[in-house]
């Protein structure tokens, strides 16, 4: 975590010379001295040994539960943001005796807890990601509805997106009378009590409601200044790469354009996604997503020994097969998510390098993101000849930079982009060239990207 720099500089305020005295000898120190005494005082004060001896303050606590049917990205992006500003966050299934949950779109997705074992904790912020159906899984959920009425009845932050505010929210009367919005095919199920509003991200006292998985990071960054003020939220996106506007049309760099159909229907496209620990979970998730929105055939493959992997910020994701299996079959497309954890591990393992050349070799379609096209493709020579960009801390370990400032850049049959900010446009890019732009503009208008 950043620390804000040490302030250097002492206000000194001017004190009045004493009167001198000829008979007396013990004569007050003179200003100068007394300004000295004053500043080492200071410096004795702020040195690391008195530092560390203040109580650092505790992190804000956030739950936010899962079911089956959540909408992924808006689980995961929000856990991943509040972690990165430092909030303790406890993820929690509502499914009875099952910490794993089903999420929608084929994502599988492990809680840290039984939201029944954690019911009766304290927390700063509720977070209720939407999806369907995940929000009417909360709805119906009487533990959650009593957790989240005594939650809202202290004043605490709660906060809801997409079906969310709508299913879960509106129907326990928690948003009469507050401004508040919802995914737009939801719109007219908010009760009348509630003052509907279209905003991608919409404030009223303690509440906070968003749209869909295109504002999700916009969202999540506003609980973090919710929480903690806008210099945190300023620190935490910075470094995402985020979209400069959001709600706008998005767009990609492309070179040596060639054509990436691979089939009549896009059930027919077979896409492998490995995750390893360490992968970064809002790019691997919203990869996964929206490839499936998309219909294609998304394999989730894992590095490790077990088919769950603790990612970048502790999200733990659940893969579909073992590497090994994963080997079995070829691939149309195999795409790597970023972190820097991940990254190093796809590098590290020769088989899926080893595979990822034969795809090279074949002129079939690879792609990568984050810290992935400079860890792992570039050290393998499976960027040389191509135009690529990566996360931008790691341009200087590109061969080529010459396109790296682009958000996402497609040469022939590869694909790269820059990190999770821009994960969506990156899977978006992918579904333009293997499905059509139109196509990709839908999913865009569905998830309230565009």
């Amino acid at each position: 975590m950043a620390t804000r720099p040490l302030a250097t500089a002492l206000t000194l305020s001017k004190t009045p010379r004493a009167p001198s005295s000829s008979s007396g000898s013990h004569h007050s120190p003179p200003a100068l001295v007394r300004r000295l005494q004053t500043l080492a005082r200071a410096l004795a004060s702020s040195s690391p040994q008195a530092m560390a001896s203040a109580p650092a303050p505790a992190p804000k606590k956030v739950l936010v539960p899962i079911a089956n049917g959540t909408e992924p990205m808006e689980a995961v992006i929000t856990i991943d943001v509040l972690r990165r500003s430092g909030a303790d966050v406890a993820v929690a299934s509502v499914e009875p005796a099952s910490a794993t949950v089903a999420a929608a779109w084929g994502v599988k997705l492990a809680a840290d807890a039984l939201l029944a074992d954690i019911a009766d904790a304290e927390f700063d912020l509720i977070s209720l990601p939407g999806g369907m159906p995940g929000a009417s899984n909360f709805r119906d959920c009487k533990l959650l509805e009593n957790v989240v009425r005594k939650h809202v009845e202290k004043g605490k932050l709660c906060a809801a997106i997409c079906a969310a505010p709508a299913v879960a929210l509106g129907t326990w009367g928690l948003l009469n009378g507050l401004k508040a919005t919802c995914h737009p095919s939801f719109m007219d199920k908010l009760p009348s009590e509630v003052h509907a509003v279209e905003s991608r991200v919409q404030i009223d006292g303690k509440c906070v409601t968003s749209r869909g998985p295109g504002t999700a990071m916009e969202y999540s960054i506003v609980l973090v200044e919710q929480l903690y003020g806008k210099e945190k939220a300023e620190e935490v996106a910075g470094p995402m790469v985020m979209h400069p506007q959001h709600g706008v049309e998005f767009s990609t760099k492309e070179l040596n354009s060639t054509s990436w159909n691979v089939g009549e229907t896009p059930s027919v496209s077979i896409i492998l996604v490995p995750i390893a620990n360490g992968t970064e979970e809002m790019e691997a998730t919203m990869i996964i997503d929206i490839l499936c929105r998309a219909k294609a055939n998304v394999v989730v493959a894992s590095l490790e020994d077990k088919l769950e992997v603790v990612a970048s910020r502790k999200v733990k994701m659940v893969a579909d097969v073992m590497l090994d299996d994963a080997l079995k079959q070829q691939y149309d497309l195999i795409l790597l998510p970023g972190g820097l954890g991940g990254a190093e591990a796809y590098a590290k393992s020769d088989k899926l390098m080893g595979l990822i050349k034969k795809q090279a070799e074949a002129n079939k379609l690879y792609g990568a993101i984050c810290a992935s096209p400079a860890i792992a493709l570039e050290p393998h020579g499976l960027l040389k000849g191509k135009k690529a960009t990566s996360y931008p801390a790691m341009w200087n370990k590109l061969a080529d930079q010459s396109e790296c400032k682009n958000r996402v850049v497609v040469d022939g049959n590869l694909i790269t982009s820059q990190g999770p900010g821009t994960s969506m446009e990156f899977s978006l890019a992918i579904v333009e060239k293997l499905f059509g732009r139109e196509k990709a503009r839908e999913l865009a208008k569905t998830m309230v990207f565009v």
